[in-house]
Order: C-alpha cells, then structure tokens, then sequence
C-alpha cells in the first residue's frame, strides 16, 4: 500500500534504530561509510526458490524519506527511564534536516532469489544505512514471502488460472494490499480485491456469496436473478443446500441465460469433495453441451491440495484461494536480515565486517556482495556470491559456505549476469520501475530457467549457491582473527578486574 502514498512514514521503525542513530551523531560516527546487505537464510515453504518482491515500496519509501514537523514533535515527546527526554533537541533537529544520499542495489522484482544472497544492498553514511533496516526488511520480506506462495500455487495449477481470494482473512488493509500486489507478481491472474484493482491495475474477479441464493425462497430463482443482473459475468455459487442438485439448476438457468443472449460463465464449488463434484459436474454440464462454462474452486486451497485435487483428476479450471495464500499459512514469515558488512572513514580503506555466532549458518558475510547467476543454453547453474572487487572474468571456484569440501569451479564461458542492480545513487533513482504485468512476465521467465526440480514441493532440488573462494577464505580468516582479538580481550578484561592471592608456604 505504501507505493500507492506520497507521504513520508520515517518512523515506520523500531526505536532502537533511533536510538543507535543518535549515538553514532552523538560520537561522531554519523556519517562513517558502511555497507549492509538484506538477505534471508532459509527457504520459505521447505521449497527449493523464492521470488523476490517489495522493491516498489522501498523505492517510495526511501522517495519519500523525511522526517516532517509531527514526526520531530513526537520524538521529542519520548523520554528515557529518569523522564528526562530521550533525544536531545539538537539531534532531533538534525533529523529534520536529513536527506537521503545513499547508493542502493537491489534485485528486480520477480527474481529468483536463494538465502544468504543479498536482495538489497545500502551503502553510505552508517546514520542513514542504519535508519533503513527495519522498513527495508518490512517491505521485502512479506511481499517475497507470499510472491513465492503464489508461484508456487500457479505451478500446482500448471497454466490453469488462480485467482487472489484472500482479502477478507487477510491480515488488515496493508497486509491485504500488500498481499494482492505479490500474489500477482508471484503469477496469480486475478483478484477479488478491488482496491488493488484500482491501485495497481491488477484484473479483479469474483462470483457470488451464499446470501445471494439465500435471500431467495427457491435456488433456481436465485440463479436466474443473478443472471439476469450479470449476463456476461455469471458464475453460480452451487453448494448452499446440495451441490449437485445446484448444478442441476445452474445448468437450467444457463439455457434460460443463454436464450436471452447471455452465458453461463462457470460454476463455483466451495465445499465437499472437490474431486468429485468437479468430475460429475463437468459430466452433467458436458451432457448439456455446456462444453465452455467453467468450473471454480475454492474452500480453503493451497499448492498441495490443488496438486492432489489434480492428480484426482478434478475437472477444475479455475482456482480461487484466500487464507493459506495472503497469509502464508503453513510459513508465516521470510526470515530476512539486515547485516553491517563493511565501513570506512571517507577517502580510506574499507574495512570488512563480520557477525559471529555458535552456528555457521548465522555468521555474515563480509565485504560489498554481488551475485552473479551464471546459465548455459538457457539454463540457470549456479549462483555465486562474490566481492565486487574480485575480477571473474578468468572464471571462479565457489564454496559451500556450510561444507567446504562441496567445491565447483566455472568457466569463464559461461554466460552470466548479476541480480543486483542500481537503484540509487547519491540519493536520486536511477531506476526505471518497469510495469506490474513486466514484474509479473519476469517471474514467469526467471522460473523457467531452474530445472524443473527446484520446483517440486517435496524434496526440492538444491541449485548451486556458493561463494566465491576468496570471498570465503577472507570470510574463515576474519572469522579466526576476530576471535583471536576477543580471546586476548577476555583475558585482559579478566586479567585487571581479578584480585589474585598468592600463598608464600616456607
């Protein structure tokens, strides 16, 4: 929703950014070059891709960014535990004056993506870079999540169309907006959502509630009155009281439609065994030459169910699904970061950053990441993880960042290009936002270069994601010198806060 406003929304953070924000001004360290990448660690769904979105509302967002006159009379508003206030007025003032000079890279909306490669990367003033982590990771991670929902729903339907039925169990207005806008990225060809119609320009769709038939003494009437008022846009809600027998009537008023210069467009089956109903309703309508007329699902479906309902046989052409999609039911959240890689004094030497941690698979990457996906004949092979001062040119060997001894080299004529692209720079966009039906055409695209195996739901394929050597061998080297320096810290630390006795014995 917030790619749809001109407003600034500065404080669509968490406080501690604020508060970190004012002591990098207040030890002069606002405006130390740094670098932070936003990247995610696992794979939403147990699935083999994700599909990057949300790059439309960080653009507006960052457009936008401004704190205005309420959001510095709020702040200063906020006090610390003795209630004196919790920002100085010079800070705050400060605030007011900020404007955006970062360089931001990020990967296009659509893009197949895979964890611990960078989506976003912000480089610029540590003050600034800092401000953005949490709105950035707000606007990516939902939308990517329920874009790869909805692709990997299309895939189950394989071309069949799927329609966006989730606004009423969605979670509240942005959410429902947010989630329409992703779910046609991620491939759906309609929604119920008419705001997002309106907003976005996607396809709106829908049939008829159950209130419609009841209101009426008899179902037939019902059906006849909604094809009277809707005589090139009727599908008929059949399961109210009997659903084969409300497919017999359906059948009825689509011939008395049909006299009258109309067409029965579909049928919606919303409970029961959909396997069933779909296989003797498409019977019963073929029976009386009502070959066109389609037959729509719904009740609570998601890509496991359709890809069974299919495997039935189900003589379902159109899939409605609401709740398991809007909110990623079976996987709530993209478990996205946002990590300091590296900072420099400006003019000096960068210098690379890294966060520890017990587990390997939750300490950073260091340096200023790219990702080049490389492609033969069409398909995609692997993905490498490097620092965009490494010349691959003459080829790369990458590493498993979790099991060393997996190693791949690649050539050097192999086709390649990087995902991320610029999108600011200086604080002006350089980026041309292409179309919604373009976001969606290129997830369409980037799917098809992945072997077929990423996209199973059970057991997915694992594509090649690895580091670049060097990338990795700085990255264990850093990792040993940083401890080595805390080590030795800890022992100076324990060394002059300890009180030792010594026992002289003759």
């Amino acid at each position: 929703m917030y790619s749809n406003t001109k407003n600034s929304f500065p404080l669509l953070t968490d406080l501690y950014q604020l508060t970190m924000a004012y002591g990098y001004w207040r030890t002069g360290l606002a405006d130390k070059e740094s670098v932070f990448h936003l990247f995610f660690r696992n794979k939403p769904f147990n699935g083999g891709f994700t599909i990057a979105a949300g790059l439309s509302s960080v653009i507006a967002f960052i457009n936008n960014f401004q704190y205005d006159k309420s959001d510095i009379d709020y702040l200063s508003t906020l006090t610390g535990d003795n209630g004196t206030p919790l920002f100085e007025k010079t800070f705050l003032e400060y605030l007011g004056r900020l404007e955006f000079s970062c360089q931001v890279d990020a990967v296009p909306e659509g893009t197949v993506v895979f964890p611990y490669e960078p989506m976003v990367r912000v480089q610029g003033p540590i003050i600034q870079c800092q401000l953005l982590e949490t709105p950035l990771l707000n606007m990516i991670n939902f939308p990517s999540l329920i874009a790869t929902k909805a692709a990997r729903i299309c895939i189950a339907a394989a071309g069949e169309s799927v329609l966006e039925f989730g606004l009423r169990r969605a979670q509240g207005p942005d959410g429902a907006m947010t989630a329409s806008r992703a779910a046609y990225i991620g491939g759906c060809h309609a929604t119920s959502n008419v705001l997002a119609g309106k907003c976005f320009g996607i396809p709106v769709k829908g049939t008829q509630a159950h209130s419609w038939v009841m209101i009426f003494d008899d179902e037939l009437e019902a059906f006849q009155k909604y094809a009277e008022a809707m005589p090139h846009n009727c599908v008929l809600l059949v399961d109210t009281y009997d659903t084969l027998e409300g497919v017999k009537k359906a059948i009825v008023a689509g011939k008395w439609l049909e006299q009258r210069g109309g067409r029965l467009s579909g049928i919606r089956l919303d409970s029961g065994d959909l396997a069933y109903l779909s296989i003797e309703a498409r019977k019963m309508l073929d029976d009386a030459g009502m070959y066109d007329t389609k037959i729509v699902a719904s009740n609570d479906l998601d890509e496991v169910i359709i890809a069974e309902l299919k495997n039935q046989n189900a003589q379902i052409t159109v899939w409605g699904v609401g709740t398991s999609l809007v909110t990623a039911k079976d996987h709530p959240a993209l478990d996205g970061v946002y990590k300091l890689s590296a900072v420099r004094n400006i003019g000096e030497k960068w210098e690379y950053k890294i966060k520890l941690s017990e587990q390997m698979t939750k300490i950073s990457n260091p340096g200023i990441q790219q990702v080049k996906r490389y492609y033969n004949t069409g398909e995609n092979v692997a993905d490498v993880l490097y620092d965009v001062h490494t010349d691959l040119s003459a080829g790369c060997t990458i590493v498993d960042p979790i099991d060393p001894t997996r190693c791949k080299n690649i050539a050097s004529d192999l086709e390649s290009h990087d995902l991320l692209v610029p999108i600011f720079r200086n604080g002006i966009q350089v980026y041309e936002e292409p179309l919604l039906n373009s976001i969606r055409e290129n997830t369409r695209n980037e799917l098809q270069g992945f072997h077929q195996g990423i996209k199973r739901f059970v057991n997915p394929h694992q594509y090649v994601v690895g580091m670049e050597k060097t990338l990795y061998d700085n990255k264990i080297n850093l990792i040993k010198s940083v401890r080595k320096k805390n080590k030795q810290l800890n022992r100076k630390l324990l060394c002059e806060t300890t009180v030792c006795t010594v026992e002289v014995v003759d």
